[in-house]
């Protein structure tokens, strides 16, 4: 069935007001009603309404991910369970797909810029570590590939970490064991706290 576009008025903002002779109006951004070429006049399929739609909703979640972008780096998974709040899974899932392909989302990247704030800014151990890359949607295969090139720093940062963080409280009553559960907790393995505490002793 075809439509017959009746009129178009501004609605709010950019937003522009397309109505049609038997059927309700749809609400599309006016950059989406120049590409489409849509004027008073014009007859659209029902196919044509849906496809306009689509677009306009793309262009949205599209909008909303480049606006999360400005403030920080995400990887692909992350960025769909963002959108998918609001908007629908094919969308979600096209325009993850733009900006993979546009490289303005990228696993590998991704993952080595988590690996460094998570080992070296937050000082965690590459368990804790692994565990917060794997809740971002980073695949296990480029985790490990990022942690990796860390690991023969491990020891200089828990022993940085310990002389920052536990040093007096290695002193107190009970307070070695408290250090250790303190530093498992943080990601590092009983191995790398003991190898290193036997430092303090």
């Amino acid at each position: 069935m075809e439509y017959k576009i009746s009129g178009l008025s501004r609605y709010k903002g950019e937003t522009i007001q397309v109505d049609f002779d038997g059927r309700e109006p749809i609400f599309i951004n006016a950059s989406v009603v120049y590409d489409l070429g849509l004027r008073a006049g014009k007859f659209l399929s029902d196919s044509d309404v849906d496809g306009a739609i689509h677009k306009n909703t793309f262009r949205r979640a599209r909008e909303r991910a480049l606006y999360l972008l400005d403030s920080r780096e995400y990887g692909y998974a992350e960025m769909f369970r963002k959108l998918s709040a609001n908007y629908p899974e094919d969308i979600c899932y096209e325009v993850a797909n733009d900006l993979s392909r546009l490289g303005l989302i990228d696993d590998r990247r991704y993952a080595e810029k988590c690996a460094e704030y998570y080992l070296i800014t937050k000082q965690r151990g590459k368990y804790r570590a692994r565990d917060e890359m794997r809740r971002r949607g980073i695949p296990d295969r480029l985790i490990e590939e990022a942690l990796e090139k860390y690991e023969s720093g491990s020891a200089d940062r828990l022993r940085e970490l310990i002389e920052r963080k536990y040093l007096k409280k290695l002193s107190e009553d009970g307070g070695r064991q408290k250090v250790k559960a303190a530093l498992a907790r943080q990601g590092f393995t009983y191995d790398e706290i003991n190898g290193v505490l036997g430092e303090y002793e």
